[in-house]
């Protein structure tokens, strides 16, 4: 890339240098003076800027310490040669000749791009210098590893958008290879290759961090997320709005190239070879447009997608530290719809961002042109865009609210669905799955309320925005006429040209409001959910320092309690001192906070007053088991290195071997969610192998022995508490006081407080409470022996019995299916599957009719319209007023067809959102728990978050929308076909190749789109395993494991999302450049035919909105792609599941 501008510019330099000697000894021979300078010496500067710009750029890593010089110089560079460019245009265009310096100028652009490309990222992408890109401060996770750097950045593991160069980033040619392998086979989830680091997960939320690092240093006050994101993204942010002013620029020169094309045809050439400059100079201009545009879709994209993984990652962290009172705040489920709802919608906004003032400015260009065509009656088209934006004002703000009641009802209704199906073997047992059915659908039937007033206010908004260009060009036309403007087909077909300009900006108009209101809505829920309090349990570790400790837990402290305002403390005036090796009971009857003093320290209480201190490492075993989906093993490991002999230690000791014998993978079965194939005995001996597994120094088991049977109560006490922990601090609560009297101490706790700390003999005798406890438990069961705690009956095992055990089970054959599967997804074209599968809900089919007819109907007006308007503007036999008063009223009637469409869309969209809801809920109450065992929660929870959201939001107006730009396209040809019948042979193979690049790139997009969606269930189902885990994974002190796991999910999911937005702007760039072919060849054939100046400008004009067309319908389709194939097809995958999982029983 810096040889490319070096050669460029270095070349023009020399050129221009050239030309001025030329100038200057032209000048002397002819009249033997140099006056005026500014020719030659303006000439001379541009010659020796480029030569010596050249120069820097290719020796600047050894000659320029001071890299922002250059920068400011290439900035400069381009707006100088951007303006010299579009004089140099406009002069060839309105003046008489073309000059070998307008060349000059022209070609000098280009160059100026190249420069600032070189200066701004070429480092970057070289990956020469490491402090770009954030690697001054990167530090791997632990776990991580150090060869990990390395491997990152060995050439034969770069991704290939890394290693691509300038022109292969700017066509997209970096991503043939993908597309190649998608043509020759399914595409699977390892064919798609990894992120740039810079795009990782890990790499977004350190760089973020550092960033809001930076501004609390700057600033005493907090700096708010939305400032932090603007300032971490500015140096993208403001290349992607280099490339939006470029497209809006060069769209706006097409009004000019029909205009002058129309002077053309009417015999009124500036030169004698315009025709061919002009088409020339068309060409360039669509080329740069469609490379602009792709550009800045493509980098906004790639922002939305660094900011939702670091969104999703501060989520994540944020709830491994959630203090308790902010955990009755926030649901379960309300997480994971922050991640999986929130998180995307503030991904998609960068994608708009950009088009908040490029609209804007767009819309003043096209008033611009249009006072050039019909003067003073401009004031009238802007006065109507400036009454339909400040009509739209009241209906943002309703937009707004009724998105955030939309938002809140959603949570409540996700909140129900999660505790209906996280308990739904309770539901199914009591056969109460009718209730909890009908309780969601009231939560829904309120969240649906607030989707009819979303939906119906996005379509006033639609009505609005689509009704304006009409008004707009019916006023404009009536102040023409008031003014006496003269309507001739130059400035008329110009007129029409800028309006369709302003059409486009216009009608983006609810697109942007609709997606900057859900992610404010969104981004103030994040915002608020990280602002929420934290744990503040640093204090109460403490780790040894290698010297021989004189106690292991400290506790002195007057109140401990879960609330900070509440009258009366959980835990009062506790004193306890434990000292290493010492085992410790507590026991006293329900609800005297016996689970809370082990809570308090772990450090989950918030509310301390006093001192609590455990010293060295502690393993945890919990009263409710808390297993996450996975092998056994790995359940145990629990992200520990495999050790064999201690691994299969802890496997006998938890007497776990005769259950791997009967397990179909032995330790490699995997476990369901919240382990559903074990049984409640199974899921604590596994709890308790972790824990052993983890050599710790403080055991802390609260009432491990509860789920299992007296024969395993004793055989676990005996071998693991009195063998395996015999040297460790054990804190065990317990109800069984058979085990009492081997421990070195007994707690008596009643109403948060220790009554009597001591033996179980001098409790027994001295304390009458301990006496009734221990006389109740035993009226209950019957007197049992006390059991022997004489280490000689331990059961022994050797080291080599253990290792041939462990080789036994690794060389298992794993034949059969685990329990959990992988989630399905469809492959190969689905046709008109995924859009029939929507269209067969609630009257889909009649509302999509209505809709479609009502569109067919408005496209027929507009050609009317503008056929009327073309046939007569020259038609003097046909009065003024006649021709604009006819024009207004097929407007008008077209404002309302506009508004019936909208209407029809609203009813499909809420008629569909609800018979699918309706559907998939009885599908899930009707589920048998074979369904809910193989299924994790998080990829129910996605189908019916997410998912439905994008149902319930998005999907029906899209699919409106995409049929109606079909029809358009299709209207545009038709028309060229009956007015130049010599158009249709440049046309149809325009059409047949755009049908093969469609078809190349749909056979990896469709399978991208669906590994996005798949993959988006792995990051909520982690997200809700460790929400329901936190206290466990907190414990351990594996905070840190976790979070780069649910980095490594976010990344999963993020590649295919990466390589389907590329894919898409693959395709649409290669049918943008074919349409400029067309539109070109076009232009100058139509010249060349020396065709009538009104059928040229209807033509042209026609020729720009089928090449708009055909491009917007590709758009369109590809985003009904993504909002339509994956959320229906794992609807009914989902639902067929159910059925499967139904009929086996």
């Amino acid at each position: 890339m810096l040889n490319y501008a070096a050669f460029l510019n270095g070349s023009l330099g020399l050129v221009y240098l050239g030309l001025g000697f030329w100038i200057v000894g032209e000048k002397l021979s002819e009249e033997n003076n140099i006056l005026p300078l500014h020719g030659w010496l303006m000439v001379l500067l541009q010659g020796f800027t480029w030569f010596f710009l050249g120069l820097a750029v290719r020796f600047k890593r050894h000659q320029l310490p001071h890299i922002a010089g250059l920068r400011l110089c290439s900035v400069l560079a381009f707006f100088i040669a951007g303006f010299h460019c579009v004089t140099s245009f406009w002069e060839a265009i309105v003046g008489d000749a073309v000059s070998f310096k307008m060349i000059l100028d022209v070609m000098s652009f280009p160059g100026a791009i190249l420069l600032m490309f070189c200066t701004f990222s070429g480092p970057k992408y070289a990956g020469a210098d490491s402090e770009t890109d954030g690697a001054a401060f990167y530090a791997p996770l632990p776990g991580e590893g150090g060869s990990g750097g390395d491997k990152i950045n060995s050439d034969a593991s770069l991704p290939p958008f890394e290693k691509a160069g300038l022109i292969s980033r700017l066509s997209f040619w970096w991503l043939n290879s993908l597309m190649k392998k998608g043509k020759q086979k399914t595409l699977e989830d390892k064919d798609i290759p990894q992120l740039r680091r810079e795009d990782r997960a890990e790499m977004c939320y350190l760089m973020f961090m550092e960033q809001q690092n930076k501004q609390k240093k700057q600033s005493s006050d907090s700096p708010s997320i939305l400032s932090t994101i603007l300032l971490w993204q500015r140096k993208q942010i403001l290349i992607s709005g280099f490339f939006a002013l470029m497209k809006v620029l060069t769209l706006s020169t097409g009004p000019l190239f029909l205009r002058a094309f129309i002077l053309v045809a009417e015999g009124k050439e500036a030169f004698k070879y315009e025709g061919f400059a002009l088409t020339g100079g068309l060409f360039v201009t669509k080329c740069l447009e469609s490379l602009s545009e792709r550009q800045w879709f493509f980098r906004t994209r790639l922002i939305g997608l660094q900011v939702r993984s670091f969104l999703s990652a501060a989520i994540y962290q944020k709830q491994l530290k959630l203090s308790n009172p902010a955990k009755g705040l926030y649901s379960p489920a309300q997480i994971v719809s922050f991640v999986t709802i929130d998180a995307y919608k503030i991904g998609e906004y960068p994608y708009w961002f950009h088009q908040i003032w490029s609209t804007c400015l767009q819309l003043c260009l096209a008033l611009l042109i249009i006072y050039y065509s019909v003067g003073l009656a401009t004031i009238a088209a802007l006065f109507v865009v400036i009454l339909t934006v400040v009509a739209n004002s009241p209906v943002g703000r309703l937009q707004h609210k009724y998105q955030k009641m939309l938002m809140g009802t959603q949570d409540k209704r996700l909140k129900a669905f999660t505790e209906a199906l996280t308990n739904m073997k309770i539901l199914k047992l009591y056969a109460w799955e009718t209730h909890f059915k009908n309780v969601i659908e009231r939560l829904r039937k309120e969240e649906f309320k607030w989707l009819l007033s979303v939906l119906s206010q996005k379509g006033y908004i639609v009505i609005l925005f689509w009704s304006s260009p009409i008004v707009v060009s019916a006023v404009t036309f009536w102040t023409c006429y008031f003014l006496g403007t003269t309507l001739s087909a130059s400035n008329v077909f110009t007129f029409m040209a800028s309006l369709s300009i302003a059409q486009e900006s216009i009608r983006l108009i609810p697109d942007v409001i609709s997606a900057f209101i859900e992610a404010k809505v969104s981004l103030d829920r994040i915002a608020k959910f990280l602002d929420a309090p934290e744990l503040q349990n640093k204090h109460v570790r403490k780790m040894g320092d290698g010297k021989q400790l004189e106690e292991s837990i400290f506790i002195k402290s007057s109140r401990i309690s879960w609330e900070d305002n509440s009258t009366r403390a959980t835990l009062r005036n506790i004193n306890l001192v434990v000292k290493p090796g010492e085992k410790v009971a507590i026991c006293g009857e329900v609800g005297s906070g016996k689970s809370t003093l082990l809570a308090a320290l772990l450090g989950e209480v918030p509310h301390v007053d006093g001192i609590v201190r455990v010293y060295g490492k502690i393993a945890y075993v919990s009263q409710t088991a808390w297993i996450p989906t996975g092998t056994i093993q790995e359940n145990i490991l629990f992200g520990s290195a495999m050790d064999p002999y201690r691994y299969g230690e802890a496997i006998e000791k938890c007497a776990l071997m005769k259950d791997l014998e009967m397990l179909p993978f032995g330790d490699l079965t995997e476990i369901g969610e919240r382990g559903v194939n074990l049984s409640g005995g199974q899921k604590q001996r596994v709890q308790l192998a972790r824990a052993l597994y983890q050599d710790a120094d403080v055991y802390l088991l609260d009432d491990p022995f509860s789920a299992v049977d007296a024969h395993t109560a004793t055989n676990l006490f005996n071998e693991y508490v009195m063998g395996a922990l015999s040297i460790k601090t054990v804190i065990l609560v317990t109800h069984q006081v058979d085990f009492l009297p081997a421990f070195d101490s007994v707690l008596l706790m009643s109403e948060g407080e220790i009554l009597q700390a001591a033996t179980y003999d001098q409790l027994m005798h001295s304390s009458q409470e301990f006496q009734d406890l221990v006389n109740a438990h035993n009226a209950m069961v019957g007197s049992e022996r006390q059991p022997e705690h004489d280490s000689t009956q331990k059961s022994k095992i050797r080291k080599g019995e253990i290792q041939k055990i462990y080789t036994e089970k690794q060389l298992r054959e794993t034949s059969g299916e685990q329990l959990i599967k992988k989630e399905e997804r469809e492959t190969g074209d689905t046709g008109l599957k995924p859009y029939l599968q929507y269209l067969k809900y609630s009257k889909g089919f009649l509302y999509f009719f209505l809709s479609t007819v009502s569109h067919v109907i408005f496209i027929v007006g507009q050609l009317v319209q503008n056929y009327w308007l073309a046939a007569n503007v020259q038609n003097f036999s046909v009065s003024r007023l006649k021709l604009i008063a006819v024009y207004t009223g097929i407007g008008l009637s077209l404002s309302l067809f506009s508004s019936l469409r909208s209407f029809f869309v609203v009813l499909l969209g809420l008629g569909a959102s609800q018979s699918i809801f309706s559907t998939l809920l009885s599908s899930f109450f009707r589920a048998p728990m074979s369904f809910y065992d193989s299924t994790p929660l998080g990829r129910i929870l996605s189908r019916v978050s997410s998912d439905l959201s994008v149902v319930d939001l998005d999907v029906a107006f899209k699919f409106s929308f995409a049929v109606g730009a079909a029809i358009n396209t299709y209207a545009s040809f038709g028309v060229l076909a009956i007015l130049a019948w010599e158009l249709v042979f440049v046309i149809l193979p325009t059409i047949y190749l755009s049908i093969l690049i469609q078809r190349y790139y749909l056979a990896a997009g469709k399978e991208l789109m669906r590994i996005n969606g798949t993959t988006k269930s792995f990051v909520a189902s982690h997200l809700a395993e460790s929400i329901a885990g936190a206290m466990t994974i907190r414990a351990f002190g594996k905070e840190d494991r976790h979070f780069s796991k649910n980095l490594d999910f976010i990344d999963i999911n993020a590649s295919p999302f990466f390589y389907s937005f590329t894919a898409n702007e693959w395709l649409i760039q290669r049918l943008e450049i074919l349409c400029a072919i067309v539109l070109s060849s076009s232009a100058l054939a139509l010249t060349l035919l020396h065709t009538s100046a009104s059928k040229s400008g209807r033509c042209f004009s026609s020729q720009i909105y089928y090449c708009f067309s055909l491009v917007y319908t590709a758009q369109l389709h590809l985003n009904l792609l993504v909002c339509l194939n994956i959320p229906n097809y794992q609807f009914s995958k989902m639902k067929s599941q159910i059925h499967s999982a139904t009929s086996t029983i």
